[in-house]
């Protein structure tokens, strides 16, 4: 009688999977977020199964029991990659440490509370990858955003400003579901709060830049970690350094080698 095959081991589907250079790397930085982090590190490995992919979560030295809950869902989805900093740096730099670390070529981010809804992110992928290699970033516009009152005024009022001063073509720069070429990325300046101003800096940098519409959940778990008024001052402050770079951004168009 033939003898069943022995079962994989998690430890060894991880090493097989690590092998595989991945098409597609899925950075989430989070900040406490233990409650939200589990089940949206499911809910990406099933919008992306069947194709190579990898999960980074970035934990930005939370206080709470994030990294340890992620890391004990690394022998279920061999995919995922957990990450921690030392000292707690903000979302921005978190999202750096996750494309400086990431395997493929084409990087999404999403916000770690789970109200992006990653079966979105594949549509966005698709749409950068059958681009023309000038195409730098696909950003997501939330539709029926899930938010209290004041927050989507003052995002309102916060994304016609940024629009009428620095000519990004963008009407959300808040969602945090965007999807763009790493090698694009790394040529960026970087700087606090960077991931607010990606389509600025990439048109900056010479790229084309496109949005699609995405769906946009209630937060069920965790609170967040900014408020209206402090978000609202620091986009203003943010801004003029933002012009700043763009008044003295000199693009050659490209170059040619003799």
């Amino acid at each position: 009688m033939a003898r069943a095959p022995a079962p994989k081991s998690a430890a060894s589907a991880k090493a097989k999977t690590a092998s595989r250079t991945p098409d597609v790397s899925i950075v989430v930085p989070v900040y406490n977020e233990e409650g939200a982090a589990p089940d949206l590190a499911r809910e990406i490995a099933a919008a992306f199964k069947g194709r190579a992919f990898e999960i980074v979560f970035v934990d930005d030295a939370s206080t709470d029991a994030t990294r340890a809950v992620l890391t004990a869902l690394m022998t279920d989805i061999p995919q995922l990659r957990v990450l921690g900093h030392r000292k707690n740096a903000g979302q921005s730099r978190a999202v750096r440490t996750g494309v400086l670390e990431a395997r493929g070529a084409i990087v999404v981010t999403l916000d770690g509370d789970g109200q992006n809804d990653p079966a979105d992110a594949p549509r966005l992928v698709d749409r950068l990858g059958a681009g023309p290699a000038r195409l730098g970033l696909i950003g997501g516009e939330r539709k029926k955003r899930q938010d209290s009152l004041s927050k989507k005024y003052a995002s309102r009022i916060a994304n016609a400003a940024r629009r009428a001063m620095l000519n990004d073509q963008t009407n959300d720069a808040g969602c945090g579901l965007k999807v763009f070429r790493r090698d694009a990325f790394l040529r960026l300046p970087f700087f606090d709060h960077l991931h607010r101003y990606l389509p600025a800096m990439m048109l900056r940098e010479g790229y084309e830049v496109a949005f699609e519409p995405v769906n946009h959940r209630h937060r069920t778990t965790g609170v967040s970690k900014y408020n209206n008024l402090g978000r609202l001052w620091v986009s203003f402050s943010d801004m003029s350094g933002v012009m700043w770079l763009q008044r003295r951004g000199r693009n050659p168009q490209g170059w040619d080698e003799s």
